[in-house]
């Protein structure tokens, strides 16, 4: 399924994998991981990797999906080294350019005192080992947090789309994500990262639901 906002389509390729793709036909991916792919697309101007766990750290997805051309923007602190690409290094918290686009980049990760954690109390993803993105596209703001905690700097973004997981256990769960959908005020939601695992099995109709009745629109995408 796609979603356009604003003259941006915006398609959910699975788990946490998505292509956008601006009205100027630029083609941009986020985290692509070649489990939920679908051939070997290679139309990819623009790949960015928030962090190097494997659903979102996937050479053989970027492989796929960079064109010939492609930019391949990621997060500095992942090793790339057998990556067939010139990397571009995002840093941890800070603003770049990425091939004409805007980024900004936020921190992102687990509180150690909350909620997702792993059986011997050590965050899923520790800080400075993830960062969330702020991409600015043909004049619409889109924030992808990545796989994190709702944050009070998160709080701060404003943006037209927001991107949140809405899994739980690794990452921010519905409930959460509504918070800090509720603080950003969005005219768009699109969640991911939920129900391709068990462990982030939950309810996406009932997290639009209770959007919705706040006047935010949520699509699943």
């Amino acid at each position: 399924m796609t979603v356009t906002y604003e003259g941006i389509t915006f398609e959910r390729l699975g788990h946490a994998s998505k292509r956008l793709e601006t009205d100027d036909g630029r083609v941009i991916y986020v985290d692509p991981w070649s489990d939920v792919l679908e051939g070997e697309p290679g139309d990819g101007d623009v790949v960015f990797i928030t962090h190097d766990d494997f659903d979102h750290y996937d050479p053989d997805g970027i492989e796929a999906v960079a064109g010939p051309d492609a930019t391949v923007a990621v997060y500095e602190a992942v090793d790339t080294d057998e990556l067939a690409f010139d990397v571009v290094d995002l840093p941890l918290e800070g603003e770049t350019t990425v091939d004409g686009i805007d980024v900004q980049t936020v921190p992102a990760y687990n509180d150690p005192e909350g909620d997702h954690v792993d059986d011997d109390g050590n965050p899923f993803h520790a800080e400075g080992e993830v960062i969330g993105l702020v991409l600015e596209l043909s004049g619409t703001t889109v924030f992808f947090p990545s796989d994190s905690d709702a944050l009070e700097h998160h709080e701060t973004i404003t943006a037209d789309v927001l991107i949140p997981p809405i899994g739980g256990h690794f990452t921010m769960d519905r409930h959460e994500a509504a918070d800090l959908a509720r603080h950003i005020e969005p005219e768009l939601v699109l969640p991911e990262h939920y129900d391709t695992f068990e462990p982030i099995e939950t309810d996406a109709e009932a997290f639009a639901e209770e959007l919705e009745a706040d006047g935010i629109r949520v699509e699943l995408f």
